[in-house]
């Protein structure tokens, strides 16, 4: 034993100790989870215990271990921690610092399966836009479960308590142990050829590693692809598997599965009563309507057709109010008035125009005279020069001095005596009268 001359302060002691621990090589922990806490809602550390049958230490996870390790840590799950011991020199309390998370036995299995989800989900399987509808209102449904167990005569007495008109048809398969996949997809083809309405994939409850069955890769794209829709029931409410991730429409049990499908009887004779009264009062209100709106019409259609009426019963009075139509000798009387006065007043004005017309054309005659007389002078003197001319040209002139102008039987004038021969007639045109005679003979001169 060390003897030591005075005793240490308490932070001494631990930073001693923190000192030793931290000395120790690293660890490889296996236990169970208790305790859990975390991640931390503001640093994202994790904090929790793991135990065996006898003892139990505390464990701390750093966020970014937890980030790195790929699953989920919770209770009950079974881990491997590499790591070593520290102490907390504030409280003075061990707790094991966690470098490495590894799943061990179910938890194992458990980080195989959130792996495979995720895959799937980045490939969209699990996509709710993907999912086909399930009609509300299933005639036939195939049931895809093991025939030995006690879940096939749950979901028939399911169907047959709320609705015995549902077609049941079954496929057994199996839905545990080596194969039970390969089995299951058989039976999916099977149950989809015959064409229902939709599939219950159902098997009851078990432990973790008995429903992994449902976790397998295949059968999971064997459901996702199934040409009828797909409604799953397996296990408990806690359990979920892939299946039930790609399913389209997943339940907590197969009893919920068969209840999905399968409206009670009562349920839909209260559905359809209550259809019948909203039909009923619609059919009322679509009848109500068009009788309110043709009462209206009829209203309107009586005010319009009494307007009308009233309307043209006021111009029929004032046309019969007319003088024409009470006494039609008075347009003829009116007429003849107003033409007898035309005729007066047209007797009285004549004179008056008559004497205006004639005291107008004496003014314009007299302006015409005068006007003529002052245009004719110089045209009277040009005239009295030209005739003067035409005086002294004239040969009726030289013929008064003695000359004639003889023509021939043809009335051609004879200017040489070789135009006639003896014998022939002529006329010699004188100054005053005419002598006719006939060439005795023809002496030819020379011309002048």
């Amino acid at each position: 034993m060390v003897e030591q001359s005075a005793p240490l302060s308490v932070t001494r002691a631990l930073e001693d100790a923190k000192l030793c621990l931290g000395s120790l090589p690293l660890m490889v922990v296996a236990g169970e989870v208790t305790g859990f806490r975390g991640p931390n809602a503001r640093s994202g550390h994790c904090y929790f215990q793991v135990k065996d049958d006898q003892s139990a230490m505390d464990v701390i996870v750093w966020r970014g271990t937890y980030a790195k390790c790929g699953f989920e840590l919770r209770n009950g799950l079974t881990v491997q921690l590499t790591g070593g011991f520290d102490v907390y020199t504030g409280s003075g309390r061990m707790s094991f610092i966690a470098r490495k998370l590894e799943a061990s036995g179910e938890g194992l299995l458990r980080q195989q399966v959130a792996a495979l989800a995720r895959k799937l989900q980045q490939e969209g399987l699990m996509d709710p836009a993907r999912k086909r509808p399930i009609p509300r209102f299933c005639t036939r449904v195939a049931v895809v479960t093991s025939l030995s167990g006690s879940v096939i005569d749950d979901v028939k007495r399911t169907l047959a308590r709320r609705n015995p008109l549902v077609e049941l048809q079954v496929v057994g398969c199996q839905v545990q142990g080596p194969g039970a996949p390969l089995t299951i997809m058989r039976a999916l083809s099977v149950a989809a050829a015959a064409r229902p309405d939709a599939i219950l994939l159902v098997r009851g409850g078990g432990s973790f590693e008995d429903l992994m069955t449902f976790n397998d890769e295949a059968l999971a794209r064997a459901v996702a692809s199934c040409p009828v829709p797909v409604i799953t029931g397996i296990g408990h409410e806690p359990d979920t598997c892939i299946c039930d991730m790609v399913a389209d429409r997943r339940c907590s049990t197969p009893t919920a599965a068969a209840e999905s499908v399968a409206p009670a009887i009562d349920e839909l004779a209260q559905v359809t009563r209550e259809r019948q009264k909203r039909l009923c009062t619609s059919m009322g209100r679509l009848v109500q309507q068009p009788g309110a709106a043709l009462e209206g019409l009829g209203e309107r259609a009586t005010r319009a057709i009494s307007n009308d009426l009233t309307h043209h019963r006021l111009g029929v009075e004032a046309l019969a109010g007319r003088r024409c139509l009470t006494n039609p000798h008075v347009i003829l009387d009116d007429r003849l008035s107003a033409v007898e006065l035309t005729a007066e007043r047209l007797h009285a004005s004549l004179p008056r125009f008559l004497d205006r017309k004639k005291d107008a054309l004496g003014a314009s005659a007299s302006r015409i005279s005068a006007a003529s007389q002052r245009l004719l002078v110089p045209y009277e003197a040009r005239v009295a020069r030209y005739a003067a001319s035409l005086d002294a040209l004239s040969p009726l002139r030289v013929l008064a001095r003695g000359y004639s102008i003889t023509k021939d039987e043809s009335g051609h004038i004879v200017s040489r005596a070789t135009q006639v021969s003896p014998g022939d007639d002529v006329s010699v045109m004188l100054g005053a009268g005419t002598i006719h005679a006939t060439v005795t003979s023809v002496t030819e001169t020379a011309s002048i």
